[in-house]
């Protein structure tokens, strides 16, 4: 084995998940760097390690040390100290105070910082304010340091130790040997796995009921993440026992218990027994009695006049979208759907205009900030994320939730939904709640889009229980007819092959193995698209594909665009989270519903300021009132996460000047006809497809859609089954 002694100059990558890490060290008595990769979860920049291992050629990366241990010492130059404290690694100090502590304290710095804090006073810069900051950072290092040695082993890293301690303070060495369960239920970023190894580390018996008891919840949400509302008692019992290796009685009698209790909802379907985690059993049965209440009892009025449907905005009106104008007057509730192009907005402002005409108050709203800002713009009416149109808070008395709700509902005539196939189960029971009986709600979506990220259908499911009225746009329109986008999205949806001869805003570029593709699409969005279309790369054009991993999957497109498009400079502040570096001007993507901060999975922003401090970063998001600043702290930022490429779900509800997607048998899991139709269809000026002719063919076959086990068109039809006045099912349309 070989040692080699240096300082960390950078942080190359680290996986948050497996600790695995690729650093560039400056061996002592060199003026060179090299790599070191390997297991080093807890290291810092500017950090003196003694690394044992052995030097290796790789394939790709060339000569790197190997890493077999390593050991952390106390940085031994001035510059080694400056640059350790600046790392960012305690809050209160960054690069400039880190330069005059050490001016002030030398080789003593960390001695002192640990020993006599008192003394940061006679810092220039820090007073009594900032020191205190400071000591209490450095107090919480050292107890999330004493976190990490109890859980080392159970594959729990810095990151996620200090998420446990800032979650548990005091208490987290006693909730963690007392039920490590607890962090699977409480802390974002810890799932059942790393309890589960916990558990076993601290030797809990493998058939203890928590065990099991937290395998079931943690199963049954996984369900949810994949689009299900509830599973298959046989089905659900038999996969649950193999994961615990414990036996399917044992599953059952703990799913008895957590029946009787009320965390989980038994009843029997066509389908079989199913199991229900209660919110989503509320969330269905809910959403079906609100429906039906809706549909039965709302404000009785006039059909508009001619004249109003004879025009909007100087745009002649189809016979569909003026008989989806009439059923808005018609119904209480009611589904305009519609492909690209079929004049979906224009309808929409139709029936804003007749209700106005009515004196009829009219809320609109949308599931993101980006679409609620489009529809805004579109409809020149003020319109609002459903959110804040529900008004969620927080407040001591109540916590956290909507303020809109059956108590205080929305002071409205009508309310229209917008992109509501992005609307999940829960979401949409909440806007429910709020809706006043009387009033009516217009959703408005394209049912051939992807379902929503959250659990639910809720969309189709609308459509199939044939209750709810539905009017269907089929006319491409002649302006939309001229649009290559709008005509090859609804061939790819029927089925046929897009055409690309003389087309002007969808282009198809061959390549053919991973590599290729991945150039061409760093060419297209760094070099030719901007120069083609004088737009910015960053800003108009989106890169979306089907896969998460793989070369041309969105992990890897994410970091060689940041690096082409806003790549590292010196004294330029950034901040790592694993091995991704943040930088001012990146385009990041939330990945999962932030209630305080009021940011959702999905929303879109652009980091603008850069604490390194503080290690705080800014998020501007785009809303319809104007963009908004969010702040995170550096123990948020798994939240976050770069977006020059998006996954296809993730693109749902946004659009984009230009899409680039890449499109290759590698993908050959996630060709379906509904994810390239809707990857097409977020682009408003040009899509460009880069790939092989045989994926895109195999992808317009596929035609196969992944069923949701949802029950709510069923039971809406059963709820509304016996009513004295049958809605019935309106299909409009040529």
């Amino acid at each position: 084995m070989t040692v080699l002694v240096g300082t960390v100059e950078r942080l190359s990558f680290r996986n948050e998940s497996t600790g695995y890490t690729v650093i560039r060290i400056r061996p002592e008595g060199s003026a060179d760097t090299e790599t070191a990769v390997g297991f080093m979860p807890d290291i810092h920049l500017g950090e003196r390690l003694r690394l044992t291992g052995e030097w290796v050629n790789h394939a790709e990366y060339g000569r790197q040390f190997s890493v077999q241990a390593y050991e952390q010492m106390a940085p031994a130059t001035l510059q080694g100290i400056e640059k350790y404290l600046g790392s960012g690694l305690i809050k209160g100090i960054g690069p400039m105070t880190a330069k005059r502590i050490v001016k002030a304290f030398g080789l003593d710095s960390l001695k002192i910082i640990e020993e006599e804090p008192e003394r940061l006073l006679e810092v220039e810069g820090i007073g009594e304010k900032k020191a205190q900051v400071i000591v209490k950072a450095v107090a919480e290092q050292k107890a999330i340091q004493e976190v990490m040695v109890y859980l080392q082993g159970a594959g729990v890293t810095p990151g996620l130790a200090a998420k446990i301690y800032r979650y548990y303070g005091d208490q987290s060495l006693n909730v963690v040997r007392e039920n490590p369960f607890r962090l699977a239920d409480e802390v974002f970023g810890i799932g059942f796995k790393t309890a589960d190894r916990l558990a076993q580390q601290l030797g809990m018996d493998p058939e203890a009921p928590e065990r099991i008891r937290a395998g079931i919840r943690y199963f049954l949400d996984r369900e949810s993440d994949e689009g299900h509302i509830y599973a298959l008692r046989p089905d659900f019992c038999n996969k649950v026992a193999e994961e615990l290796a414990t036996t399917e009685d044992k599953v059952d009698g703990i799913i008895g218990i957590l029946v009787e209790s009320g965390e989980i909802v038994a009843e029997q379907g066509t389908d079989g027994e199913r199991l229900y985690l209660s919110a989503y059993y509320n969330g269905e049965f809910g959403v079906a009695q609100r429906l039906v209440a809706l549909l039965r009892n709302y404000r009785k009025l006039d059909l508009p006049r001619e004249d109003l449907l004879s025009s909007v905005a100087s745009a002649t009106l189809a016979p569909e979208q003026k008989e989806a104008i009439n059923a808005a007057f018609r119904y209480g509730v009611l589904v305009i759907t519609g492909g690209p192009g079929t004049g979906k907005t224009t309808t929409v402002k139709g029936i804003i205009q007749a209700f106005h005409a009515m004196n009829c108050r009219v809320l609109l709203a949308a599931p993101t900030g980006r679409a609620a800002k489009r529809l805004a713009e579109a409809t020149g009416e003020e319109a609002k994320t459903i959110h804040r149109l529900l008004e969620y808070g927080y407040s001591p008395e109540k916590g956290s939730g909507f303020s809109r709700n059956e108590d205080q509902p929305l002071v409205a005539d009508v309310v229209i939904i917008d992109e509501v196939s992005m609307v999940d189960l829960l979401l949409f029971h909440n806007l429910l709640k709020a809706m006043p009986l009387g009033a009516r709600l217009i959703m408005v979506g394209d049912s051939d889009q992807l379902p929503s990220v959250g659990a639910g259908n809720v969309l189709r499911d609308l459509i199939e229980s044939g209750v709810v009225p539905v009017v269907r746009l089929r006319t491409i329109f002649r302006q939309a007819r001229e649009s290559k986008i709008v005509t090859n999205a609804h061939r790819i949806n029927q089925g046929l092959l897009p055409e690309i001869k003389n087309a002007k805003d969808f282009y198809y570029i061959k390549a053919e193995d991973p590599e290729e593709i991945t150039r061409q699409i760093l060419q297209l969005v760094a070099v030719r698209l901007p120069k083609y279309l004088h737009c910015d790369p960053i800003e108009d054009i989106q890169v979306i594909s089907p896969m998460r991993r793989t070369v041309t999957g969105v992990e890897h497109l994410n970091r060689i665009l940041q690096e082409r498009l806003n790549p590292f400079r010196e004294n330029r502040p950034e901040v790592r989270i694993g091995g991704v570096a943040f930088r001012i001007g990146d385009k990041v993507m939330q990945i999962r519903n932030n209630y305080n901060k009021m940011v959702f999975n999905g929303d879109v922003g652009r980091i603008v300021r850069i604490d390194p401090e503080d290690r705080q970063l800014e998020v501007l998001y785009p809303e319809p009132g104007g963009n908004r600043g969010v702040i995170y702290e550096s123990e948020e930022l798994d939240e976050l996460v770069l977006s020059y490429a998006v996954s296809v779900h993730k693109s749902q509800g946004s659009e984009y000047p230009v899409v680039v997607m890449p499109i290759t048998t590698q993908h050959f899991m996630m060709l379906q006809r509904n994810l390239l139709y809707t990857a097409v269809t977020r682009a408003k000026k040009m899509v460009v497809l880069v790939g092989t002719w045989k994926a895109l063919a195999m992808a317009v076959k596929n035609n196969r859609i992944e069923a949701r086990r949802t029950a709510l068109a069923q039971r809406l039809a059963e709820l509304f089954r016996g009513a004295e006045h049958h809605q019935g099912t309106l299909e409009m349309g040529v």
